[in-house]
């Protein structure tokens, strides 16, 4: 009933700390997430760094792609297959799938190819036709480009981008006074849900004493480029 399915979503969401935390601790541990100092490309001296890419062996995939399936089933988003742009995306569209499908939600997968392909099955898209409600699985949103691309894909072939599932808002501004990830939701006006944002992450070094040192940097950091 509508009530069971209520009372279900609000156990999930109660439970949305606990993966986050739990998240962040296992970046950390893989050196995905890294504290120091570092220059971001757009030339900022950040006091983290987070790269999924470092994510490259097969336990981390399989962990990385549960954590993405509870960020989105903790999102309540209405959806019906996943989408990866390439390159980042391939991966991470797979493993959320696989990870979907072990917690009773099977569903559909593709993913796009760089270049069109004029044999075989041809076309760009490799997997399942794009139909319904799509959702976008990337890693993080810089510039938002293979985001916007994945959007035309999507409503060319007249399905609904349904949401983009990313890993880590940085709720960081970019050129002007937003982020690319609230440009992305104020342009196509669809969710971006992450399994965690720079919040969680000061509130992961507030649980974790020989992180505490770092607490400073993170606050003035977010205080000079932090979306408000």
């Amino acid at each position: 009933s509508s009530s069971r399915y209520t009372c279900r979503a609000r156990i999930v969401v109660n439970e949305m700390t606990d993966f986050r935390q739990e998240f962040l601790g296992f970046a950390l541990a893989r050196e995905v997430l890294r504290f120091g100092e570092f220059i971001t490309k757009a030339g900022r001296k950040t006091p983290y760094f987070f790269n999924a890419g470092l994510f490259s062996d097969g336990a981390s995939l399989g962990r990385l792609g549960e954590f993405y399936a509870q960020a989105l089933l903790a999102s309540g988003i209405e959806y019906d297959q996943v989408f990866g742009p390439a390159y980042k995306g391939i991966t991470l569209a797979a493993a959320t799938a696989i990870a979907l499908a072990a917690a009773g939600h099977n569903v559909p997968y593709s993913f796009n190819r760089k270049e069109a392909k004029d044999h075989g099955e041809g076309g760009t898209i490799v997997g399942a036709a794009l139909k319904g409600r799509v959702v976008i699985v990337d890693d993080v949103i810089t510039a938002g480009t293979s985001i916007r691309e994945s959007v035309a894909i999507i409503g060319a072939a007249g399905a609904t981008p349904a949401g983009v599932l990313i890993a880590l808002d940085r709720m960081e501004r970019g050129q002007g006074e937003t982020s690319a990830v609230q440009d992305i939701r104020d342009t196509f006006g669809i969710p971006v849900v992450s399994i965690a944002t720079l919040d969680d992450v000061m509130t992961f070094i507030d649980t974790r004493g020989d992180l505490a040192q770092m607490r400073p940097a993170i606050a003035d950091y977010r205080a000079r480029y932090g979306t408000h």
